[in-house]
């Protein structure tokens, strides 16, 4: 087996698996960040459930760590409530990132399984760990139940050869994978790195590539770890960790050689991470607003690589550089390194650690038109504001702050461009919800074409709706961050169907992607392929989704508007108008008793 397979099958209790397998799995840590916790616990409640163990479950209120928002301010204090009732280790405002606070506090290590509602989760695959990101009733299930299951993938082996030019960051080596890969020709696949330059990787250049398998559709990105990163997990666990490694004869889908010698420094132009070229395509290009954090670089290394370009010099006037660590640690060494003094010298506004703007919570939104150099690892449109959003290495957008223009750290122009439990409870559980099967598996409706791939959730319901909980008013902002359908809410009619293409709903885990149609009463969704978290969250709130081969469309002579029927079970669609028939992928054994159920809680 290989090591997701091996991951896998020892938490799943069994002697191998295989990809397609569905497993049981055992999480040994559960986490609800502060936007999701709020509807995780409402799931956990609602659904008369308790916790499996507390000392396994955590919340990391990392999104908006300044409380600098009504609605976050609330389920902040009502996740806080909760914990205290049911002894939850609460990570709070002051510690940072979810997934970084996992590292630095030993909550993950090799060969162990995280789960969290931060989209990013994989990240963890940087020391060889399992880490998912989750929606709210597979972290609701994992906290109730301390197991989930989940489908085995298939796995890619990359073999990297070469060396790493001295001018190639971390970052730059995600956006070249980026730019051979794009958005979904890893998607679904667990992907494990080796050769020469992936073993003198450090911790914190494996985060930074680990970072970004989302953006490239992986499950996850594994990296077999080095004795420097078991001496790392050791002294955060405090115990001897078992060393795990793919077999000899481990089973692959692909075997990939990569030349890491022709890498070069790059950039992902707005509005999409692969849409990436080599930083001498935007050079002198004016910038507004520059960011050096997120969960992808904001480690130290990152840190002391923006610093020393930043060091005596000043960011451009009319340019703001927001500066924010990863988690408190690292804010604390930091400061003790002299970073920060540095960081303030040249003009930079550096804020506690956590997110920032990449989760539209705190520091690091841009307004309408502001082109903003940023080292997260999103640029959606309207993902970080209003504005423009470039990604590049902390290096370049340092350098670039400096400049008040695009460049690289070699051209900086000499002058720049202008906390007792309660004796009562206050949550009261309710029922148990009792299965519902009168759901029907065929459903008829008319049709909507949307032929476009990559459609991810901030166009499906944008991020500035995410304190939403209700369903009941999910439905009205549903694709309105999508060109060309802005108005689909008000012109939907129950019954109607979804058809579209590849990756749909790619990027994050948020639930309100797929309750926004269950809100405007949409039958089911029709898509080549699906991002996989969005796929778990759709078939976990028994919301119908389902595949199809690209030849459906002429095969059955479909067009936008047309009356269909969808047998979910058999797997087969009709085109009312014309009679005509074809195959599609049927509802799985599991999809159909989720569905069932009314849902996975």
């Amino acid at each position: 087996m290989n090591i997701i397979e091996k991951i896998l099958a020892e938490h799943g209790n069994k002697t191998e698996v295989k990809p397609g397998d569905i497993v049981d799995i055992y999480i040994d840590a559960r986490v609800a960040r502060d936007f999701g916790g709020a509807n995780v616990v409402k799931n956990i409640v609602n659904n008369g459930l308790t916790l499996a163990d507390a000392s396994r479950t955590f919340f990391t209120f990392d999104c908006n760590p300044t409380g600098s928002d009504q609605k976050y301010a609330a389920n902040q204090h009502y996740c806080r409530l909760y914990a205290r009732e049911n002894g939850i280790k609460v990570f709070d405002i002051d510690a940072g990132i979810g997934t970084h606070i996992a590292f630095d506090h030993g909550l993950a290590w090799p060969g162990s399984t995280f789960v969290s509602t931060d989209s990013h989760a994989n990240i963890l695959g940087a020391i060889g760990a399992f880490g998912q990101g989750m929606g709210d009733q597979d972290i609701a299930a994992a906290w109730a139940k301390g197991s989930l299951w989940f489908k085995v993938p298939h796995s890619v082996k990359l073999v990297f050869t070469g060396e790493i030019p001295a001018n190639v960051s971390a970052k730059d080596f995600a956006l070249n994978l980026l730019n051979i890969f794009g958005a979904n020709k890893l998607l679904g696949y667990s992907v494990e790195f080796y050769g020469e330059p992936i073993d003198k990787l450090t911790l914190d250049q494996r985060i930074t590539i680990a970072s970004m398998a989302t953006e490239m559709g992986g499950i996850i990105f594994l990296f077999p770890p080095n004795e420097s990163i078991y001496n790392f997990c050791e002294q955060k666990t405090g115990r001897d960790l078992k060393r795990i490694e793919a077999d000899k004869d481990a089973r692959y889908a692909e075997v990939k050689e990569i030349d890491v010698n022709t890498f070069i420094p790059m950039l992902a132009r707005p509005g999409k991470p692969h849409d990436n070229a080599g930083v001498e395509t935007e050079k002198g290009r004016k910038i507004d607003s520059a960011f050096i954090g997120s969960c992808t670089n904001g480690r130290m290394e990152d840190l002391r690589a923006a610093a020393a370009i930043l060091k005596g010099r000043k960011v451009a006037p009319g340019v703001v550089l927001k500066v924010v660590p990863s988690t408190d640690i690292i804010w604390q060494k930091a400061m003790d390194e002299g970073l920060i003094k540095i960081f303030k010298d040249a003009g930079a506004l550096v804020s506690n650690a956590g997110c920032a703007g990449c989760a539209a919570g705190q520091v690091g939104q841009n307004g309408p038109g502001e082109v903003t150099l940023s080292t997260g690892n999103r640029n959606f449109e309207g993902k970080q504001g209003k504005g423009f959003v470039y990604l590049a290495s902390p290096a370049i957008v340092a350098a670039s702050a400096v400049a008040g223009v695009i460049t690289t750290p070699d051209e900086i122009p000499d002058h720049a461009a202008l906390f007792v439990k309660p004796a009562t409870s206050s949550f009261k559980l309710e029922e148990k919800k009792e299965m519902d099967t009168t759901k029907p598996l065929v459903v008829e409706g008319r049709v909507w074409v949307i032929s476009k791939d990559d459609i991810d959730t901030d166009m499906i319901f944008h991020n500035r709706y995410l304190t939403i909980t209700d369903i009941k008013e999910m439905g009205q902002y549903t694709f309105d961050n999508l060109k060309g359908y802005e108005d689909f809410a008000r012109k939907a009619q129950p019954t109607d169907i979804v058809l579209t293409g590849k990756n749909f709903g790619a990027g994050s885990s948020r639930q309100q992607a797929v309750d926004c149609f269950a809100a405007l009463g949409i039958s089911c969704i029709l898509a080549e392929s699906y991002g996989a978290i969005y796929e778990r969250n759709a078939i976990n709130a028994a919301f119908p989704i389902l595949t199809y081969k690209p030849s459906l469309i002429d095969a059955i002579a479909l067009k936008d508007k047309d009356l269909i029927r969808v047998d979910m079970a058999a797997g087969r669609i009709t085109n009312l108008s014309n009679g005509l028939t074809a195959e599609i992928d049927k509802f799985t054994d599991v999809q159909i008793e989720i569905y069932r159920n009314g849902g996975l809680l």
